[in-house]
């Protein structure tokens, strides 16, 4: 293939596509055949300048349009969204790798935040005090932010970005999404959308690029707010370098979610749960399930009935209607993953489903890696103390639930653990005792709904506000408090002294 035909992707300001001013270009690879389809602009720091530019100039009208007119704009895109939902899927599947029901599904979880942020208007109501002291009034303001920045990951190049938008947009603030290089195409899409939704020019732009980028991002002193997920090493260094800089930011980071197993538990239904939140998406979800933690009894039969189906998810690309798992996106995902299994085999961990060697006919270059089950796994073992995000399910073995909780409690990750029982005390020890942001009962991946708020604890969340629901109309807005009084002859005017309202 001749590289050089291929398409190159523009950045979107002002309301329209531009040619990036950079000179450097990435790769964009199909991880199912690992063949390059088109490239995308690493953006400099002129490159983002003119962004913010654009997003300056169109705040002030735009945070001063009433709310309802900014939440009609928003409704416009959510059915434009909804129209064009499966042929977006599949532009993510083809970047991404997730199979195309998945992609379909994580667009739908995007627009359940579009339908949230509609509703803002009813949110950004301060409150009211009257007479506060005598014929002194009291009352609050929600007001916004000013430019916003999105620094969003590769695994979902929809449902993220969605996180952060709509809400910023509707709370009056303009925006600059950073995309993750490795997928950027839907953000392109999305912006498109916006546009015929009749968002006005320069409300929302789009940047690619990677560290380069996200520094002039972190740096430039026109934007007062910056929104990321990603690894937690690269959270932390986004929170830091963004608040040393005057920024309010929200950083969510990496994960290591665990489900308990309790030997009440409905094993047959369980198990099912356990395959698509291990191995969905390839593992590729921050809120994916890596550790399975077996109470007592419950170890051998589960141990039993997830090899036997793992050993029957149909791996594939994620264009094919029968792939229930596609490939990882990159070959360096592969090669760290498949390194990660070789080391859990020589700790000492049991190897029972196998993933390194997945064959997928005709797809003999794809970054492909098959399920795989450990059990006996242990605390001090690296498929249990690191981030895989590949599609590797490790079982621990306790005795009790006291123990199952504290190991959860002990893990440096904190973002979501599922509990699955029959029994209500059980639960409700579970919700009250673990220390995690997002808790799941007979549920694997308890992602709240948009009028909920994602994020986690400890080192999933550098920040103190989560996205989404109220936790990101309190993220997009700052608060402003107005006492007034009207006097008609000057005869309340305050003295020297520190004024009193009583």
């Amino acid at each position: 293939m001749d590289l050089t035909t291929l398409e190159r992707l523009p950045l979107w300001i002002g309301g329209r596509a531009v040619a990036a001013h950079t000179t450097r270009y990435g790769e964009i690879t199909n991880p199912a055949t690992g063949e390059v389809i088109r490239h995308v602009p690493l953006a400099d720091a002129v490159d983002v300048d003119s962004a913010v530019d654009a997003a300056k100039a169109a705040l002030p009208a735009w945070r001063a349009a009433p709310a309802l007119r900014r939440a009609r704009i928003l409704m416009r895109f959510r059915d434009l969204m909804q129209t064009h939902k499966s042929d977006m899927a599949r532009l993510v599947s083809q970047e991404h790798g997730k199979t195309a029901a998945d992609a379909e599904g994580s667009i739908t979880r995007g627009i359940e935040v579009i339908e949230f942020a509609t509703g803002i208007p009813h949110l950004l109501k301060g409150d009211f005090s009257d007479n506060v002291g005598t014929e002194v009034d009291s009352f609050s303001l929600r007001q916004p932010m000013g430019v916003c920045a999105g620094i969003t990951p590769f695994n979902f190049p929809a449902m993220v970005p969605m996180w952060m938008f709509p809400v910023a947009l509707a709370c009056g603030n303009t925006f600059i999404l950073k995309p993750s290089e490795r997928d950027p195409s839907m953000s392109m899409r999305m912006a498109e959308l916006l546009d015929e939704a009749g968002l006005p020019d320069g409300v929302f732009n789009v940047v690619h690029g990677d560290k380069e980028a996200v520094d002039a991002i972190l740096l430039h002193p026109d934007i007062k707010a910056v929104s990321f997920v990603g690894s937690t090493p690269i959270a932390k260094y986004i929170y830091e370098t963004g608040a040393r800089h005057g920024k309010r930011v929200q950083a969510l980071g990496g994960a290591k979610n665990h489900a308990v197993v309790m030997p009440d538990a409905d094993l047959a239904f369980t198990a099912e749960a356990l395959i698509g939140a291990g191995y969905g998406s390839a593992g590729e979800r921050c809120m994916a399930v890596s550790v399975v933690v077996a109470v007592g009894d419950a170890a051998e039969p589960l141990c039993a009935r997830l090899a036997e189906r793992a050993r029957r998810v149909a791996v594939g690309p994620g264009d094919r209607p029968e792939s229930e798992m596609g490939p990882v996106i990159t070959c360096a995902a592969r090669d760290r993953i498949m390194g990660l299994i070789d080391r859990g085999v020589a700790e000492g961990a049991t190897l029972v489903v196998d993933g390194r060697k997945p064959v997928v006919p005709g797809h003999e270059q794809g970054f492909f890696v098959g399920p795989t089950l450990f059990d006996h796994a242990t605390a001090q073992m690296a498929i249990y103390r690191e981030e895989i995000f590949g599609p590797v399910l490790a079982i621990v073995r306790v005795d009790s639930l006291e123990a199952a909780i504290a190991l959860i409690n002990a893990n440096p990750y904190a973002n979501g653990a599922a509990l699955f029982t029959r029994s209500g005390f059980a639960s409700r020890r579970f919700q009250q005792d673990v220390e995690v942001g997002m808790i799941g009962i007979n549920v694997p991946i308890p992602v709240p709904m948009a009028f909920y708020s994602f994020g986690g604890w400890r080192n999933s969340l550098f920040g103190d506000l989560h996205v989404h629901g109220m936790d990101g109309v309190r993220f997009y807005t700052r608060g402003k408090a107005v006492t007034t009084r009207w006097p008609d002859d000057g005869s309340a005017a305050p003295g020297f002294h520190l004024p009193t309202l009583g």
